[in-house]
Protein backbone atom coordinates (compact mmCIF):
# COMPACT_ATOMS: atom_id res chain seq x y z
CA UNK A 1 0.00 0.00 0.00
CA UNK A 2 3.03 2.07 -0.80
CA UNK A 3 2.20 5.79 -1.36
CA UNK A 4 -1.25 5.82 0.28
CA UNK A 5 -1.53 8.84 3.36
CA UNK A 6 -3.36 7.80 6.70
CA UNK A 7 -6.18 9.93 6.10
CA UNK A 8 -8.20 11.61 3.32
CA UNK A 9 -8.68 15.14 4.56
CA UNK A 10 -6.32 17.51 2.20
CA UNK A 11 -3.05 18.16 3.30
CA UNK A 12 -3.09 22.58 3.22
CA UNK A 13 -5.40 23.33 6.37
CA UNK A 14 -8.31 24.68 5.54
CA UNK A 15 -8.18 28.46 6.02
CA UNK A 16 -5.55 28.91 3.13
CA UNK A 17 -7.30 25.91 0.52
CA UNK A 18 -8.65 29.25 -1.16
CA UNK A 19 -5.40 30.80 -1.61
CA UNK A 20 -3.07 28.16 -3.90
CA UNK A 21 -0.37 29.86 -5.66
CA UNK A 22 -0.25 33.30 -5.88
CA UNK A 23 -0.86 34.88 -9.14
CA UNK A 24 2.57 36.88 -8.73
CA UNK A 25 4.06 33.40 -9.32
CA UNK A 26 2.37 32.23 -12.26
CA UNK A 27 2.68 35.64 -14.08
CA UNK A 28 6.68 36.27 -13.44
CA UNK A 29 7.11 32.47 -14.67
CA UNK A 30 5.08 33.87 -17.73
CA UNK A 31 7.39 36.15 -18.20
CA UNK A 32 10.59 34.08 -18.16
CA UNK A 33 8.90 31.61 -20.86
CA UNK A 34 7.93 34.44 -23.09
CA UNK A 35 10.52 36.80 -22.81
CA UNK A 36 8.13 39.93 -21.83
CA UNK A 37 8.54 43.05 -19.81
CA UNK A 38 6.90 42.11 -16.31
CA UNK A 39 5.55 44.96 -15.45
CA UNK A 40 3.43 42.75 -13.28
CA UNK A 41 5.25 42.25 -9.43
CA UNK A 42 6.10 45.45 -7.71
CA UNK A 43 10.04 45.54 -7.47
CA UNK A 44 12.34 47.69 -8.39
CA UNK A 45 14.99 46.53 -11.52
CA UNK A 46 17.50 48.55 -9.87
CA UNK A 47 19.33 48.33 -6.83
CA UNK A 48 18.92 51.72 -4.31
CA UNK A 49 21.42 54.18 -3.37
CA UNK A 50 24.52 52.95 -3.16
CA UNK A 51 25.80 54.60 -0.13
CA UNK A 52 23.06 52.18 1.80
CA UNK A 53 24.16 49.39 -0.42
CA UNK A 54 27.96 49.86 0.94
CA UNK A 55 26.37 50.48 4.39
CA UNK A 56 25.29 46.67 4.19
CA UNK A 57 28.59 45.75 3.15
CA UNK A 58 30.14 47.82 6.34
CA UNK A 59 27.65 45.48 8.88
CA UNK A 60 28.71 42.66 7.53
CA UNK A 61 32.67 43.31 7.00
CA UNK A 62 32.37 44.92 10.93
CA UNK A 63 30.13 41.60 12.04
CA UNK A 64 27.25 43.74 12.96
CA UNK A 65 24.08 41.43 12.57
CA UNK A 66 25.86 38.53 11.11
CA UNK A 67 24.39 36.58 14.62
CA UNK A 68 20.95 36.95 15.82
CA UNK A 69 19.81 40.40 16.13
CA UNK A 70 17.82 41.60 19.30
CA UNK A 71 14.41 40.50 19.15
CA UNK A 72 13.21 43.75 18.90
CA UNK A 73 15.48 45.05 16.16
CA UNK A 74 19.17 46.50 16.08
CA UNK A 75 18.99 49.71 18.55
CA UNK A 76 20.14 52.08 15.90
CA UNK A 77 17.13 51.16 13.28
CA UNK A 78 14.54 51.74 15.94
CA UNK A 79 15.94 54.78 16.95
CA UNK A 80 16.16 55.29 13.51
CA UNK A 81 12.41 54.61 12.79
CA UNK A 82 11.74 57.21 15.99
CA UNK A 83 13.39 59.92 14.80
CA UNK A 84 11.37 59.24 10.76
CA UNK A 85 8.05 59.28 12.25
CA UNK A 86 9.20 62.38 14.39
CA UNK A 87 10.58 64.41 11.93
CA UNK A 88 8.30 63.98 8.87
CA UNK A 89 4.51 63.46 11.08
CA UNK A 90 5.61 64.83 14.59
CA UNK A 91 4.71 61.24 15.92
CA UNK A 92 6.78 60.59 19.34
CA UNK A 93 7.64 57.11 19.94
CA UNK A 94 9.78 55.61 22.18
CA UNK A 95 12.75 53.34 20.10
CA UNK A 96 12.66 50.89 23.13
CA UNK A 97 8.91 50.15 23.49
CA UNK A 98 7.16 51.20 20.82
CA UNK A 99 8.82 49.94 17.85
CA UNK A 100 9.00 46.57 16.21
CA UNK A 101 11.41 45.43 13.38
CA UNK A 102 10.20 42.68 11.27
CA UNK A 103 11.18 40.73 8.19
CA UNK A 104 9.40 43.15 6.13
CA UNK A 105 5.69 44.75 5.95
CA UNK A 106 4.74 41.47 4.81
CA UNK A 107 5.70 39.93 8.66
CA UNK A 108 4.60 42.90 10.29
CA UNK A 109 0.73 42.07 8.45
CA UNK A 110 1.21 38.55 9.34
CA UNK A 111 2.18 38.96 13.33
CA UNK A 112 0.08 41.82 14.10
CA UNK A 113 -3.76 40.04 12.73
CA UNK A 114 -2.18 36.80 14.56
CA UNK A 115 -1.82 38.47 17.58
CA UNK A 116 -4.41 40.68 17.99
CA UNK A 117 -7.54 38.51 16.10
CA UNK A 118 -9.33 35.87 17.58
CA UNK A 119 -11.10 33.02 15.84
CA UNK A 120 -14.47 34.52 14.68
CA UNK A 121 -13.38 38.67 14.58
CA UNK A 122 -14.21 40.19 11.96
CA UNK A 123 -11.74 42.38 10.24
CA UNK A 124 -12.82 45.51 8.00
CA UNK A 125 -10.73 45.81 5.07
CA UNK A 126 -10.76 48.01 1.72
CA UNK A 127 -11.05 46.00 -1.09
CA UNK A 128 -9.11 45.60 -3.81
CA UNK A 129 -6.09 44.48 -1.12
CA UNK A 130 -2.79 43.02 -0.81
CA UNK A 131 -3.24 39.83 -1.11
CA UNK A 132 -1.19 38.31 1.65
CA UNK A 133 -4.15 40.59 3.78
CA UNK A 134 -6.75 37.71 3.09
CA UNK A 135 -4.09 34.71 4.01
CA UNK A 136 -3.16 36.46 7.25
CA UNK A 137 -6.84 36.96 8.25
CA UNK A 138 -7.73 33.50 7.65
CA UNK A 139 -4.44 32.19 9.46
CA UNK A 140 -5.83 33.88 12.43
CA UNK A 141 -9.32 32.56 12.43
CA UNK A 142 -10.84 36.41 11.37
CA UNK A 143 -13.44 36.80 8.84
CA UNK A 144 -12.83 39.58 6.16
CA UNK A 145 -15.16 41.88 5.35
CA UNK A 146 -14.98 43.63 2.16
CA UNK A 147 -15.59 47.58 1.41
CA UNK A 148 -14.93 47.59 -1.96
CA UNK A 149 -13.22 51.09 -3.88
CA UNK A 150 -15.02 51.77 -6.81
CA UNK A 151 -14.01 54.08 -9.73
CA UNK A 152 -15.27 58.08 -9.19
CA UNK A 153 -14.29 60.70 -11.93
CA UNK A 154 -10.97 59.30 -12.29
CA UNK A 155 -9.64 57.66 -9.27
CA UNK A 156 -10.95 54.62 -6.59
CA UNK A 157 -12.65 56.29 -3.71
CA UNK A 158 -14.23 54.87 -0.37
CA UNK A 159 -17.53 55.13 0.45
CA UNK A 160 -17.51 56.48 4.00
CA UNK A 161 -21.28 55.35 4.65
CA UNK A 162 -20.56 52.07 3.15
CA UNK A 163 -17.43 51.61 5.63
CA UNK A 164 -19.63 52.14 8.51
CA UNK A 165 -22.30 50.33 7.85
CA UNK A 166 -19.61 47.37 7.80
CA UNK A 167 -18.59 47.05 11.25
CA UNK A 168 -20.71 45.38 13.47
CA UNK A 169 -20.49 44.23 16.92
CA UNK A 170 -18.27 41.09 15.94
CA UNK A 171 -15.98 43.60 14.57
CA UNK A 172 -12.52 43.69 16.17
CA UNK A 173 -10.02 45.77 13.92
CA UNK A 174 -9.73 47.93 10.52
CA UNK A 175 -7.26 47.17 8.09
CA UNK A 176 -6.39 50.25 5.95
CA UNK A 177 -3.87 50.93 3.47
CA UNK A 178 -2.88 54.10 2.46
CA UNK A 179 -1.09 54.73 -0.26
CA UNK A 180 -3.40 51.71 -1.46
CA UNK A 181 -2.09 48.77 -3.61
CA UNK A 182 -3.17 48.41 -5.94
CA UNK A 183 -5.31 51.41 -6.94
CA UNK A 184 -2.92 53.85 -6.32
CA UNK A 185 -5.25 55.69 -4.14
CA UNK A 186 -4.14 58.21 -0.90
CA UNK A 187 -6.75 58.77 1.42
CA UNK A 188 -7.88 62.33 2.44
CA UNK A 189 -7.33 63.84 5.46
CA UNK A 190 -11.04 63.88 5.56
CA UNK A 191 -11.64 60.70 4.80
CA UNK A 192 -8.57 59.59 7.18
CA UNK A 193 -10.31 61.75 10.24
CA UNK A 194 -13.88 59.95 9.51
CA UNK A 195 -11.92 56.42 9.56
CA UNK A 196 -10.55 57.36 13.04
CA UNK A 197 -13.85 59.26 14.30
CA UNK A 198 -15.15 55.30 13.82
CA UNK A 199 -12.68 53.78 15.36
CA UNK A 200 -12.67 55.81 18.39
CA UNK A 201 -16.58 55.71 18.02
CA UNK A 202 -16.99 51.73 17.80
CA UNK A 203 -13.74 51.20 20.08
CA UNK A 204 -11.76 49.41 17.32
CA UNK A 205 -8.43 48.53 16.44
CA UNK A 206 -6.41 49.83 13.78
CA UNK A 207 -3.79 48.05 11.63
CA UNK A 208 -2.86 50.28 8.88
CA UNK A 209 -0.19 49.78 6.11
CA UNK A 210 2.08 53.01 4.89
CA UNK A 211 4.84 51.50 3.44
CA UNK A 212 4.09 53.68 0.11
CA UNK A 213 3.95 56.58 2.91
CA UNK A 214 7.18 58.39 0.74
CA UNK A 215 5.34 57.77 -2.81
CA UNK A 216 2.36 60.32 -3.17
CA UNK A 217 2.05 62.41 -6.48
CA UNK A 218 0.69 65.60 -7.71
CA UNK A 219 -1.74 67.24 -4.78
CA UNK A 220 -1.69 63.96 -2.89
CA UNK A 221 -0.47 63.82 0.91
CA UNK A 222 0.25 60.96 3.16
CA UNK A 223 -1.10 62.03 6.74
CA UNK A 224 -0.53 58.88 9.31
CA UNK A 225 -3.84 57.58 10.67
CA UNK A 226 -2.25 57.43 13.94
CA UNK A 227 -1.90 61.19 14.08
CA UNK A 228 -5.77 61.69 14.30
CA UNK A 229 -7.84 62.36 18.02
CA UNK A 230 -7.63 59.30 19.65
CA UNK A 231 -5.95 56.98 17.75
CA UNK A 232 -2.14 56.51 18.81
CA UNK A 233 -3.41 54.29 21.19
CA UNK A 234 -5.35 52.17 18.97
CA UNK A 235 -3.16 51.72 15.38
CA UNK A 236 -0.23 49.75 14.50
CA UNK A 237 1.68 51.54 11.81
CA UNK A 238 3.43 49.59 9.53
CA UNK A 239 6.82 50.78 7.19
CA UNK A 240 8.98 49.29 5.24
CA UNK A 241 12.31 49.85 3.79
CA UNK A 242 12.15 48.04 0.65
CA UNK A 243 9.78 50.12 -1.50
CA UNK A 244 11.07 53.37 -0.65
CA UNK A 245 14.85 52.40 -0.69
CA UNK A 246 14.33 49.58 -3.46
CA UNK A 247 16.03 46.96 -1.36
CA UNK A 248 13.18 44.59 -1.71
CA UNK A 249 15.28 41.90 -1.03
CA UNK A 250 16.53 42.78 2.29
CA UNK A 251 12.85 42.57 3.95
CA UNK A 252 13.44 44.88 6.35
CA UNK A 253 10.11 46.35 7.92
CA UNK A 254 8.66 47.89 11.40
CA UNK A 255 5.91 48.39 12.90
CA UNK A 256 5.26 51.54 15.61
CA UNK A 257 2.54 51.87 18.00
CA UNK A 258 1.32 51.57 21.75
CA UNK A 259 3.54 50.25 23.98
CA UNK A 260 0.82 47.23 25.00
CA UNK A 261 0.45 46.61 21.30
CA UNK A 262 3.61 46.31 20.53
CA UNK A 263 4.46 43.83 23.39
CA UNK A 264 1.42 41.80 21.79
CA UNK A 265 2.41 41.96 18.12
CA UNK A 266 6.03 41.11 19.06
CA UNK A 267 4.80 37.95 20.83
CA UNK A 268 3.41 36.60 17.61
CA UNK A 269 6.47 37.68 15.99
CA UNK A 270 9.03 35.87 17.96
CA UNK A 271 7.35 32.67 16.76
CA UNK A 272 7.24 33.75 12.82
CA UNK A 273 10.83 34.41 12.11
CA UNK A 274 12.24 35.03 15.59
CA UNK A 275 14.75 37.20 13.91
CA UNK A 276 15.85 38.60 10.46
CA UNK A 277 18.20 41.05 8.17
CA UNK A 278 20.55 41.62 10.41
CA UNK A 279 23.02 43.54 8.43
CA UNK A 280 20.36 44.88 6.57
CA UNK A 281 18.63 46.63 9.74
CA UNK A 282 21.98 48.63 10.03
CA UNK A 283 22.08 49.84 6.48
CA UNK A 284 18.41 50.98 7.07
CA UNK A 285 18.93 52.93 9.68
CA UNK A 286 20.80 55.03 7.63
CA UNK A 287 18.67 55.07 4.89
CA UNK A 288 16.32 56.85 6.95
CA UNK A 289 18.57 59.54 7.95
CA UNK A 290 19.33 60.28 4.49
CA UNK A 291 18.48 63.89 3.74
CA UNK A 292 14.98 65.09 2.53
CA UNK A 293 16.31 65.67 -1.05
CA UNK A 294 16.74 61.86 -1.53
CA UNK A 295 12.95 61.34 -0.47
CA UNK A 296 11.95 64.41 -2.49
CA UNK A 297 14.10 62.83 -5.96
CA UNK A 298 12.93 59.05 -5.33
CA UNK A 299 8.97 60.92 -5.49
CA UNK A 300 9.61 63.04 -8.45
CA UNK A 301 11.74 60.45 -10.36
CA UNK A 302 8.60 57.88 -10.13
CA UNK A 303 6.36 60.35 -10.86
CA UNK A 304 7.71 60.88 -14.03
CA UNK A 305 7.80 57.22 -14.61
CA UNK A 306 4.23 56.85 -14.01
CA UNK A 307 3.69 59.41 -16.03
CA UNK A 308 5.59 57.68 -18.99
CA UNK A 309 3.80 54.40 -18.38
CA UNK A 310 0.38 56.02 -18.08
CA UNK A 311 0.22 58.30 -21.30
CA UNK A 312 1.32 54.87 -23.14
CA UNK A 313 -1.34 52.87 -21.92
CA UNK A 314 -3.89 55.89 -22.38
CA UNK A 315 -1.93 55.95 -25.83
CA UNK A 316 -2.82 52.63 -26.70
CA UNK A 317 -6.61 52.69 -25.62
CA UNK A 318 -6.80 51.78 -21.74
CA UNK A 319 -9.09 53.68 -19.52
CA UNK A 320 -5.73 55.27 -17.06
CA UNK A 321 -6.49 55.36 -13.09
CA UNK A 322 -3.72 57.75 -12.52
CA UNK A 323 -2.59 56.95 -9.34
CA UNK A 324 -2.17 59.12 -6.34
CA UNK A 325 0.45 57.27 -5.04
CA UNK A 326 2.34 53.77 -5.00
CA UNK A 327 4.83 52.84 -7.46
CA UNK A 328 1.15 51.16 -9.58
CA UNK A 329 -1.27 52.14 -12.62
CA UNK A 330 -4.72 50.28 -12.68
CA UNK A 331 -6.45 50.13 -15.85
CA UNK A 332 -10.02 49.72 -17.40
CA UNK A 333 -9.67 47.03 -20.48
CA UNK A 334 -13.17 47.81 -21.50
CA UNK A 335 -12.43 50.13 -23.72
CA UNK A 336 -10.40 47.83 -25.51
CA UNK A 337 -13.29 45.24 -25.87
CA UNK A 338 -12.12 43.40 -23.22
CA UNK A 339 -13.75 42.70 -19.93
CA UNK A 340 -12.11 39.42 -18.45
CA UNK A 341 -8.74 40.68 -17.05
CA UNK A 342 -7.32 37.22 -16.10
CA UNK A 343 -7.65 36.41 -19.80
CA UNK A 344 -6.31 39.43 -21.19
CA UNK A 345 -3.21 39.23 -18.91
CA UNK A 346 -2.39 35.63 -19.90
CA UNK A 347 -3.03 36.64 -23.38
CA UNK A 348 -0.90 39.92 -23.11
CA UNK A 349 2.62 38.60 -23.29
CA UNK A 350 1.88 36.70 -26.65
CA UNK A 351 -0.08 39.81 -27.76
CA UNK A 352 2.74 42.59 -27.24
CA UNK A 353 5.48 41.17 -24.96
CA UNK A 354 4.41 42.81 -21.04
CA UNK A 355 3.20 41.21 -18.04
CA UNK A 356 0.47 42.83 -15.75
CA UNK A 357 -1.71 41.63 -13.24
CA UNK A 358 -5.08 41.01 -13.34
CA UNK A 359 -6.91 42.72 -10.35
CA UNK A 360 -9.71 40.67 -9.75
CA UNK A 361 -6.93 38.51 -7.89
CA UNK A 362 -7.14 41.27 -5.49
CA UNK A 363 -11.34 41.25 -4.79
CA UNK A 364 -13.49 38.83 -2.74
CA UNK A 365 -16.02 40.14 -5.12
CA UNK A 366 -14.02 38.94 -8.46
CA UNK A 367 -16.87 40.90 -10.55
CA UNK A 368 -15.87 43.79 -9.12
CA UNK A 369 -12.10 43.96 -9.83
CA UNK A 370 -13.02 41.71 -13.67
CA UNK A 371 -11.85 45.04 -15.99
CA UNK A 372 -8.84 46.25 -14.28
CA UNK A 373 -5.74 45.29 -14.75
CA UNK A 374 -1.98 46.51 -12.48
CA UNK A 375 1.03 47.47 -14.12
CA UNK A 376 4.27 48.51 -12.17
CA UNK A 377 6.37 51.55 -13.08
CA UNK A 378 9.16 51.03 -10.85
CA UNK A 379 11.05 49.69 -13.18
CA UNK A 380 14.52 51.65 -15.23
CA UNK A 381 13.03 54.33 -17.90
CA UNK A 382 14.28 52.77 -20.72
CA UNK A 383 12.39 49.33 -19.81
CA UNK A 384 8.88 51.95 -19.34
CA UNK A 385 9.84 53.33 -22.91
CA UNK A 386 9.90 49.86 -24.70
CA UNK A 387 6.90 48.75 -22.64
CA UNK A 388 4.85 51.54 -24.37
CA UNK A 389 6.20 51.05 -27.36
CA UNK A 390 5.08 47.39 -27.21
CA UNK A 391 1.23 48.71 -26.37
CA UNK A 392 0.81 50.26 -29.48
CA UNK A 393 0.57 46.93 -31.24
CA UNK A 394 -2.83 45.93 -29.36
CA UNK A 395 -4.56 48.21 -31.36
CA UNK A 396 -2.79 46.82 -34.88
Amino acid sequence: MTGMTSSARPHLNRRLAEFGTTIFAEMSALALSTGSINLGQGFPDTDGPEEVREAAVRALRDGRGNQYPPGPGVPELRTAVAAHQLRRYGLPYDPDTEVLVTAGATEAIAASLLALLEPGDEVVALEPYYDSYAACIAMAGGRRVPVTLRPHDGAFRLDLDELRAAVTDRTRLLLINTPHNPTGTVLTRAELAAVAELAVERDLLVVTDEVYEHLVFDEAEHVPLATFPGMRERTVTIGSAGKTFSFTGWKVGWITAAPDLVTAVRSAKQFLTYVASGPFQYAVAEALALPDAFFEDFRAGMQAKRDLLAGGLEEAGFEVFRPSGTYFVTTDIRPLGESDGFAFCRALPERCGVVAIPNAVFYDHREQGAPFVRFAFCKRTAVLEEAASRFKTLGA
